[in-house]
């Protein structure tokens, strides 16, 4: 089922708009509203990302309340699972509501959502209710308003825009990690951790929502495409693979990666840092993949899943010499950024910009999915063997699996993008 994207003109400088016909002046405010939109849109990434960060949180809350890993791993695992079905809703009211009203409300969840578990006093319901459910919705609805808003004003550069939007997300975990290490050396507890979060984030999510401005109205553009025919398309089913063995084996490993940094022998401040090491690589490997994709298409992702494998193999071996364990967890990290650019420029390309909104989120629901059984698995695979190995091993299948058959979804169908799938 081809569906070629449908362009409203040439874009000559990559923003939208710059083709049509304006009133004096008008271009020159689409082009400040524009510069906006996209620091705007890296702003309430890089506070949405610090969901990355939750390692950070799991020594304290399993230290202060004698929760297992499985179960911190839960309220992980839900706020994935959460965070990806508030895509779908989020994409369907980005029409009607706008940006900006979709982004706020995800500003106010997310915001309620840390200061319900700051007053948990440890009640795991409460905990899981809290990050879980509210901060998970929360986190869903700024992501699809702030990167649909992106590439819908640079239509010609969604790779590169995509990259930059989601790389915000991936640095958002440095800050929160350092921020988070900084307030419990200094003796403040896990809880009133997440009321400073809930508190901060939640204003800033508010207030750059305030830029996320509707793109012009274009001609050219199609309706929504049917949900039915996105689900018989081969190359959604593909992209769905591809985005859940990508993020179930990261989120895997993402999720106790100071426990496993600490198991291995590495200090609470080495451990800390290869998470703000994994963001890093995160956040700049979002940006190259992104470039790549422009390039050769959708011939990178199985590439980006192969090289995840080989980052895990290396993490594992090297988990015990602490140096080396931060470049792997850089390496990992970098590998982890691409599931979040390479699957929503490749919608892009086949079904268009203005359906990123629409498609996008159900793509993306395969990541809810790797969000619940990645990170619990791992969890309980620890609780029962005392070791990370065999949760790594489980990762490293996964996306041998992911290889395989985005692969050879490449080679059996048409093109795809500027690739094949």
């Amino acid at each position: 089922m081809p569906v070629s994207e449908t362009r409203p003109g040439r874009i000559a400088p990559g923003w939208r708009g710059a083709g049509q016909p304006q009133a004096a002046g008008g271009v020159g405010r689409l082009r400040i509203k524009g510069l906006l939109v996209l620091p705007a849109v890296v702003l309430i990434q890089s506070c949405l990302g610090g969901l990355y960060a939750w390692s950070a949180f799991v020594p304290p809350l399993r230290a202060d309340f004698g929760y297992s890993a499985a179960q911190t791993q839960q309220v992980f695992g839900l706020a994935i699972a959460v965070f990806t079905l508030a895509l779908v809703l989020a994409g369907r009211l980005l029409a009607p509501w706008g940006p900006r009203r979709v982004a706020l409300l995800g500003g106010v969840l997310y915001a309620c959502g840390h200061l319900i578990s700051s007053a948990s006093a440890g009640r795991f319901g409460w905990l899981l209710t809290g990050f879980g459910l509210l901060s998970g919705a929360g986190i869903g609805f700024g992501y699809v308003a702030a990167l649909t808003t992106g590439i819908q004003w640079f239509p010609s550069r969604k790779g590169l825009v995509a990259g930059v939007a989601v790389a915000g997300f991936g640095a958002g975990a440095i800050l929160l990690s350092r921020l988070t290490d900084a307030l419990l050396h200094n003796g403040h507890t896990v809880l009133a951790v997440f009321r400073v979060i809930g508190l901060a984030y939640g204003t800033v999510i508010c207030l750059a929502a305030a830029f996320l401005f509707r793109p012009p109205a274009v001609t050219g553009v199609r309706g929504r495409v049917a949900v039915q025919e996105v689900l018989r398309d081969g190359a959604f089913r593909s992209l769905a693979t591809g985005i859940f063995c990508g993020t179930f084996s990261g989120l895997l490993v993402v999720g106790s990666l100071k426990p496993i940094g600490l198991d291995g022998g590495s200090t609470a401040a080495t451990a800390t840092a290869a998470i703000s090491l994994f963001a890093l690589g995160n956040a700049s490997g979002r940006l190259v993949w992104g470039l790549l994709s422009d390039r050769f298409g959708y011939a990178v992702v199985p590439l980006s899943l192969a090289f995840m494998a080989v980052a895990q193999t290396l993490l594992l071996l090297v988990r015990f010499v602490p140096a080396a364990f931060s470049a792997g967890a850089f390496l990992v990290g970098f590998g982890f950024g691409a599931c979040f650019v390479l699957y929503a420029a490749q919608v892009a390309a086949r079904y268009g910009a203005d359906q990123v909104a629409s498609v996008y989120p159900l793509v993306f629901l395969a990541h809810g999915v790797a969000g619940i059984t990645g990170p619990p698995l791992g969890g309980l695979l620890y609780d029962r063997t005392q070791s990370y190995v065999w949760p790594i091993v489980v990762a490293l299948a996964v996306l041998a699996f992911g290889v395989w058959r985005t692969l050879r979804a490449a080679r059996g169908q048409a093109r795809f993008g500027r690739g094949t799938v």
